[in-house]
């Protein structure tokens, strides 16, 4: 099992996954940086939790 160090909100994660998964878990993880980058750049740092909930919600949204 390979662990990659991901950075979501200035904050890094270490985070497990398959063994070549590593660079598909970078890319995920990156859009949702992105995604909670602009939570915050619209309703302000709610605190990390629901910046994270609202970014998970809005990217769930986007899918569906």
């Amino acid at each position: 099992m390979a662990e990659v160090q991901v950075r979501v909100n200035g904050r890094v994660y270490a985070v497990g996954c398959e063994d070549g998964q590593e660079q598909h878990l970078l890319d995920l993880a990156a859009l949702f940086d992105a995604q909670v980058t602009q939570v915050a750049g619209q309703v302000g740092q709610l605190g990390e939790t629901r910046l994270f909930l609202l970014g998970a919600l809005l990217l769930a949204d986007e899918l569906a």
